[in-house]
């Protein structure tokens, strides 16, 4: 099934929307609809259930504040989540915060799956969305939709803080199903802090995540550009994928492109401590690539799962292409023997966004690209 993709906003429209001024929607395009404490709608999720199950698109401008609530979308046609800023290529002056406060997976916190946890869900089921256990995961039916077409969202930070420090998966984003560009926002928990699940494609520029355990896992694929990776601690790894087995040659996987991996600030001692990333199956793929490492990162740069379930076979993918910094020890990833240091013909099959982003339910056909904007 191909996706119908609707042209949308340019950067000049965008800017005028997001622009204070004493009429919010004075800039915007049609389709818009107003989020703040003195709009019609109160609240973010109250705007995205007055919007129409189909594959119009749609704007919501957000207003200034703090917004504790969850957001889910469900509906397949193009949402663009706009964050009112006078400074929207700059996310330090982002001025909306989405918040909530909820872990899963242990004694205190309950066993709920991970997906009840997140902040912000784009899937179109509950079961497309869940994160489910052992190999393969959640099974989702084989006649489940794909969901919503194009999601944008800028200059919105998404924030879980049920603990400032790693008590169990507690996500900001979770999205399945779906096709989703992210710039200039923020992700902030502790642990699993970002899920890109089954036929998720998720693309992140300008952005800041930050984690301390496994904070960027999934089964589907995420390309990570020109952001920051902020390490709060250390714990488990950055990465943690689940491959899937297909008929296809697929490109499931985590893609750190022309970022910075650093601790999220100067107070930390964890030199040293900070993997990369650990195998959630042997099927993991991750490679970081033109990055910038501090001095966090361990000597190995990739783990074990542990020490008695490595779940490391030939089939997995922790690689590393042309990183520099502090945090890459050449001695070190060779005398582990764990990370894969590619060259460039390792490295060209997932060299770009075309390459790796797949259109769904089409046997890995690649350039699903038609989202993203590249204009950021």
């Amino acid at each position: 099934m191909l996706v119908l993709l609707i042209p949308r906003t340019t950067a000049l429209s965008r800017y005028s929307c997001q622009y204070p001024t004493r009429n919010p929607l004075s800039g915007c395009p049609s389709n818009t609809l107003l989020v703040g404490a003195t709009a019609k709608f109160k609240t973010i999720q109250s705007a995205i259930l007055s919007l129409p199950h189909d594959n119009s698109p749609y704007t919501i401008l957000i207003l200034p504040g703090n917004y504790t609530e969850q957001v889910n979308i469900t509906r397949p046609g193009p949402v663009t989540l706009l964050g009112q800023t006078a400074l929207p290529s700059n996310l330090t002056y982002n001025t909306v915060n989405v918040i909530w406060h909820q872990a899963t997976g242990t004694a205190t916190t309950g066993t709920l799956d991970n997906a009840f946890t997140s902040a912000l869900t784009i899937a179109p089921t509950l079961n497309a969305s869940l994160t489910g256990s052992g190999p393969t995961g959640n099974a989702v039916p084989a006649d489940t939709p794909f969901g919503n077409s194009d999601f944008r969202a800028y200059n919105l930070n998404f924030i879980n803080d049920y603990l400032p420090y790693s008590a169990g998966p507690s996500l900001a984003l979770s999205m399945s199903y779906a096709n989703g560009g992210f710039y200039y926002c923020g992700f902030y928990s502790y642990q699993d802090t970002i899920y890109v699940g089954k036929l998720g494609n998720a693309y992140f520029s300008k952005c800041e995540i930050a984690g301390q355990t496994d904070f960027l896992y999934g089964f589907g694929t995420a390309w990570i550009q020109s952001s920051r990776l902020a390490l709060r601690s250390c714990g488990g790894g950055i990465t943690a994928w689940k491959g899937s087995n297909t008929t296809f040659v697929n490109k499931y996987g985590v893609y750190i492109h022309d970022s910075v991996v650093e601790k999220a600030n100067a107070s930390l001692s964890i030199a040293g401590k900070c993997a990369l990333g650990r195998p959630w199956n042997a099927q993991h793929r991750s490679i970081f690539a033109n990055s910038y490492l501090d001095d966090s990162i361990e000597p190995s740069g990739y783990i074990k799962w542990s020490a008695t379930d490595t779940r490391i076979n030939y089939n997995t993918t922790m690689a590393e292409y042309q990183d520099y910094g502090p945090g890459f020890n050449l001695t070190g990833r060779i005398a582990a023997n764990i990370t894969i240091l590619m060259d460039d013909k390792q490295y060209a099959p997932f060299s770009s966004p075309q390459k790796v982003f797949q259109f769904p339910f089409t046997q890995g056909k690649e350039g699903n690209v038609g989202w993203i904007d590249f204009s950021v």
